[in-house]
């Protein structure tokens, strides 16, 4: 699946679109980005907190590009959520784990 967004940051801009595709209706809680390695290819961390059906989802993801270790951090959190026990499947379509 493709698909393009416009927000405050590419970071804002990639979460809007991975929200638009899987249709998930979160809300981002907290996001923490930290430097695991030194140097100018150093490595960042996301971790990210998602509150979704009253219950909140943490994961992380991590990457010398900023914007993707964001987006997989993103996009793990979704699969904790897609996976949970208390996720409702909407009636028009039953979505599966992204990668």
């Amino acid at each position: 699946m493709t698909d393009a967004a416009t927000g405050t940051g590419p970071v804002d801009a990639a979460f809007k679109a991975i929200q638009r595709i899987v249709d998930i209706p979160g809300k981002l809680l907290e996001y923490q980005v930290h430097s695991v390695t030194a140097g100018i290819d150093a490595v960042g961390e996301v971790t990210i907190r998602m509150e979704y059906n009253n219950r909140v989802f943490s994961a992380h993801a991590a990457n010398t590009d900023i914007v993707v270790a964001s987006a997989r951090a993103y996009l793990n959190a979704v699969n904790r959520v897609l996976s949970s026990p208390t996720y409702r499947v909407h009636a028009q379509h039953s979505p599966q784990p992204v990668a």
